[in-house]
């Protein structure tokens, strides 16, 4: 893969060049017809005004202008009948509601189409589709595991864990050398969803299989189902709590993401329940600061070691998109080699199309294999549809609420969202 220097420093290059030819005569500004496109991942918006400014010094035809105002003004211009003409966004139950009612266009007749890795199908699949359509395509796939510091880890000849036996073992290691297992942060509930939450279950269950059993068990949901919360997920968050309880600083439950940060980058703890977007903002606070990853193991078997993966970004063309075709050109742009690697090489991700090189970064390097592989999961919190508040439920969980009552709450939640579905495709029909 172009690694983000070498990628960067050739945009860098064509963007002055580009400007430059920019301000030939026929590239007037005024005769060019305008491209609307939503960008709302504020880490990667200087690399994607970047991207803007030498597609639109590029070519005399469209103007690129790009809307950083989130998803709450997108699903307003939708209402509106003004939709954006392309859209770069997270693929989750926001954009489902685009996608399942048809109101995206097909993109399968696009050359970029043919490329996409048929490996990231699952990431998508709990969204649903329109059928007949490819209606989004994706851009970038995260993956999430136990970020950790290894210096520390080398200092104190630790091996990485494989099994939850092994874990326990070295968390009283460091606890018996005077370091913190695991700087959490308990005060924002969202890392604890995404983190803990997410890596509890997924390490432990079969998660696809677990959420089409549930599904299929429509408002049969509960003590005595076949699947449910509060039987399936009892174990892994009661390792969980345990975890959160004896292993993390005296301070979890009043430590935010950002002070966390930078306690991490301080040596504050070995490892760190977060993404890679966490490791870019420990690099800004120490950029000497060696970082790997790693799966969390909540089982006996190596065999189980699973990580977290999503669709980090899509690309969407509203099918009341004004301009189709120059959001079609743009699209094209971005999927170029050099954009594409080098925007995933910039927020450690991974480029889903068959036609590119796995990451080379050594932070990520220990969620390569099981990414490869499809040792993936899709977070049970990206799963859960948004009247299940699951980040709130998994606070609770980590600051000492009963499991069974916090998941029996979740196996009610389930089965009132699965009633108002049901009714909802009876009236439909």
């Amino acid at each position: 893969m172009t690694t983000r220097r070498t990628a960067m420093k050739a945009l860098a290059g064509g963007v002055g060049a580009m400007l430059a030819a920019g301000a030939l005569p026929g590239c007037s500004r005024s005769s060019r017809r305008t491209v609307r496109f939503t960008f709302s991942k504020r880490e990667a918006i200087g690399f994607m005004n970047q991207v803007i400014a030498d597609y639109n010094a590029s070519q005399d035809r469209y103007e690129v202008v790009m809307d950083t105002s989130g998803p709450g003004a997108i699903s307003a211009s939708f209402v509106r009948g003004a939709p954006p003409d392309l859209m770069l966004a997270r693929h989750n139950h926001e954009i489902s509601r685009f996608i399942q009612r048809c109101t995206l266009s097909d993109l399968s007749d696009t050359d970029i189409a043919a490329t996409i890795d048929p490996g990231t199908s699952p990431l998508s699949e709990p969204f649903g589709e329109c059928t007949g359509r490819i209606s989004t395509l994706p851009y970038s796939s995260m993956a999430c595991a136990i970020v950790y510091n290894k210096r520390i880890f080398a200092e104190h000849d630790l091996r990485i864990p494989t099994t939850w036996t092994e874990l326990i073992e070295l968390c009283d290691t460091l606890m018996d050398a005077g370091i913190t297992p695991f700087y959490a942060t308990f005060a924002d509930a969202w890392t604890v969803g995404q983190g803990w939450f997410d890596y509890a279950i997924g390490g432990a269950l079969d998660v696809d299989a677990f959420y089409r059993q549930l599904t299929a068990q429509g408002t049969d949901v509960g003590a005595g189902s076949a699947v449910s919360f509060q039987k399936d997920f009892l174990e892994p968050i009661e390792r969980m709590q345990l975890l959160a309880r004896d292993y993390t600083q005296s301070d979890a439950k009043s430590r935010t993401y950002d002070f966390g940060n930078v306690e991490f980058a301080r040596g504050g703890g070995a490892m760190y329940m977060q993404g890679p977007w966490a490791m870019a903002e420990v690099a800004k606070i120490d950029p000497e600061v060696e970082l790997g990853t790693f799966p969390l193991p909540m089982t006996e078997d190596p065999a189980d070691l699973k990580v977290v993966a999503s669709i980090d970004l899509a690309t969407m063309i509203p099918q009341d998109a004004a301009n189709p075709e120059g959001a079609r050109d743009f699209l094209a742009h971005l999927y170029e080699p050099q954009i594409i690697e080098a925007y995933n090489a910039s927020q450690m991700g991974f480029v889903p199309t068959t036609t590119s090189a796995i990451p080379t970064d050594p932070r990520i390097a220990g969620m390569v294999d099981a990414y490869t592989t499809g040792a993936i999961y899709l977070a049970p919190g990206q799963i859960n549809p948004p009247a299940i508040p699951t980040n709130n439920y998994a606070q609770s969980l980590v600051l000492g609420a009963d499991a069974r009552t916090i998941l029996g709450s979740m196996d009610a939640d389930w089965a009132r969202v699965a009633f108002r579905r049901s009714a909802s495709a009876s009236k439909e029909a």
